[in-house]
């Protein structure tokens, strides 16, 4: 049975304690703002909304310029919480797209490159629904230059860059090689869920390296984002990824009824 009047905390666990404590009673404090939020981007003007997006945006670039002076980490965390109320905003999202996603990504890698936590949302963001899975990828590499196997839970990040190069790249190379780093990593750590990761990020390089037909699943992909792009009215992406899949000798279906159909070539988009 569990007991807390049997447990000794060290200094090390204490002050973790202590700061998870504080970031969710700062996400406590952030949750009646952004029903505040909601609730106001439901009536506002989409003028109103657009030019909330251009202050944002300005605010981003300044914090992106200013010095750290020792606060690299808090400068990291509040970014985050700012960003999780710009992306909880659903309603917001919906009228004005996820164009400043990249903006909170790159902001946080460079304060904070070793806050893993903030990867898997972060990426999924800027991929799934800004349609950027370049600049994803580009960041997480950058964060990557700073982490080491040694941390734990580090090769999470080699997996989601894995991830990205696979559905939105289909460079089963890049992929292959970044799920073959996770699993090296992953294998240093002695623990169960580091060592299933590393059995199962070995697995999906080995599958990788026979260079799988993947189109299905990138056209899955693709649709993911077209939906997402058309759900939030943002045409900015809309016409990015269509024009991307043209390009590439795609082509790109919506219904009247605005069903998604993606036809990708047989030689891989890239």
């Amino acid at each position: 049975m569990f007991s807390v009047s049997r447990m000794k905390f060290g200094p090390s666990l204490v002050t973790s304690l202590v700061a998870v404590l504080c970031v969710l009673a700062l996400i406590g404090l952030q949750l009646p703002q952004l029903n505040q939020l909601i609730t106001k981007s439901k009536t506002a003007p989409i003028e109103e909304l657009r030019r909330e997006v251009a202050a944002e945006k300005l605010r981003l670039e300044l914090i992106q310029k200013i010095p750290s002076l020792g606060f690299s980490n808090l400068i990291a965390d509040w970014v985050l919480l700012s960003f999780i109320q710009y992306f909880g905003d659903d309603v917001a999202r919906d009228r004005t797209g996820y164009e400043l996603s990249p903006e909170y990504f790159e902001i946080i890698v460079d304060r904070d490159p070793h806050f893993l936590q903030s990867y898997l949302l972060l990426s999924t963001s800027v991929s799934l629904f800004a349609g950027e899975p370049e600049k994803t990828i580009s960041l997480m590499e950058k964060g990557l230059e700073s982490l080491t196997p040694k941390q734990p839970g580090s090769y999470y990040v080699w997996r989601y860059k894995g991830i990205d190069e696979l559905l939105f790249l289909g460079d089963t190379k890049r992929a292959q090689k970044s799920f073959a780093t996770a699993a090296e990593w992953a294998s240093q750590h002695s623990d169960e869920e580091s060592q299933n990761i590393a059995s199962i990020s070995r697995r999906t390089a080995e599958f990788l390296a026979d260079d799988p037909d993947l189109t299905l699943a990138q056209e899955g992909a693709w649709a993911m984002v077209l939906v997402n792009a058309l759900n939030a009215n943002d045409e900015r992406t809309r016409k990015q990824v269509i024009d991307r899949i043209e390009r590439q000798g795609g082509k790109v279906i919506i219904s009247p009824k605005g069903a998604i159909s993606v036809k990708l070539p047989k030689s891989k988009l890239n």
